[in-house]
């Protein structure tokens, strides 16, 4: 399975989020705390700074070498602070069949389209689904579709429900969005007769709002007849958790907000905590979707629980 995260908030330097922390994203790439894969695949990031000349446009870095040898995105986290930042980790099943590229790298982001978005999970017959999502796709959204995954797909579906793709939506009609393309999956499903358990653990950004989505279709049906072969993704739903606070950053020998949620002024959503101290981290409940903006320098968190 693959690993992301979310930041929304005062700008922080990236290597902060990346590299530093004890349990920090690219640390998680190869020494993981929580679901025990290894994520092989690729790095991608999208990250929005609001001092730049045209603040709108995201930084853009995406590599399929691991990143914890990849110099260059260290030497630029290092530099580097941003007010929002979407950052994915990409881990495949080991199998011949998968396909690592550059096209498959997370985050995706459609020429035009302010939001972008990663994933943890994988969708179960997928090939089979794909003719029945793609009639809920928009066509300048499914010529964008250079991949392969699954991923990109949802990613299409999303952008699709939207009332207007191009400008960014409200809370409303993101958090409907992402609910209407559910329940086109859900439907597909149905439809196929797919009763095996798939992850869409989602991570959604446009550099204003953030949306985090814990989900899982049909979880604890595992369908094989090899117990031995059951991935082990499958054995235990998909992790995201959160906390919010001010000053981002080493206090003391501790990686951690200060000032708790009556200070906050950021958020930080990930697969796993990235602090050694999880005592201020909140696991995001199952079959439910988080959503955040900045409102008056403060974070406006709301739950929405789904179907």
């Amino acid at each position: 399975m693959c690993r992301a995260l979310l930041y929304l908030g005062k700008p922080v330097l990236l290597d902060n989020l990346l590299f530093q922390p004890d349990s920090a994203l690219v640390r998680q790439s190869y020494m993981p705390k929580m679901l025990h894969m290894l994520n092989l695949a690729g790095f991608g990031m999208r990250a929005w700074d609001p001092a730049t000349p045209d603040p709108e446009r995201p930084y853009s870095y995406y590599s399929q070498s691991l990143p914890v040898f990849d110099r260059n995105l260290k030497g630029l986290a290092e530099k580097i602070r941003a007010g929002c930042v979407l950052a994915h980790v990409r881990g495949v099943a080991y199998s011949t069949r998968v396909e690592i590229s550059l096209q498959n790298v997370h985050p995706f982001h459609f020429a035009g389209v302010p939001l972008v978005l990663a994933h943890n999970g994988d969708l179960a017959r997928f090939a089979e689904m794909k003719p029945l999502l793609a009639r809920h796709v928009k066509p300048e959204f499914a010529a964008q579709v250079h991949g392969t995954t699954d991923s990109e797909w949802v990613y299409a579906l999303v952008v699709s429900q939207l009332p207007d793709p191009h400008r960014r939506p409200t809370r409303e009609e993101l958090t409907g969005a992402i609910r209407d393309a559910l329940a086109i999956v859900r439907e597909a499903r149905a439809q196929l007769g797919i009763a095996v358990s798939s992850s869409l653990n989602l991570f959604v950004a446009d550099g204003h709002q953030l949306a985090a989505v814990r989900y899982c279709f049909d979880f604890g049906c595992y369908a094989t007849e090899d117990a031995a072969r059951l991935h082990e993704a499958n054995l235990a739903y998909l992790s995201l958790w959160y906390t919010l606070g001010r000053d981002y950053a080493l206090h003391g020998d501790e990686w951690k907000m200060t000032g708790g949620i009556e200070q906050a002024d950021s958020v930080l959503i990930a697969s796993e905590p990235l602090t050694r101290d999880t005592a201020a981290w909140v696991e995001v409940p199952e079959y439910a979707m988080l959503h955040a903006e900045i409102l008056n320098g403060r974070p406006a968190v709301s739950m929405h629980y789904l179907d």
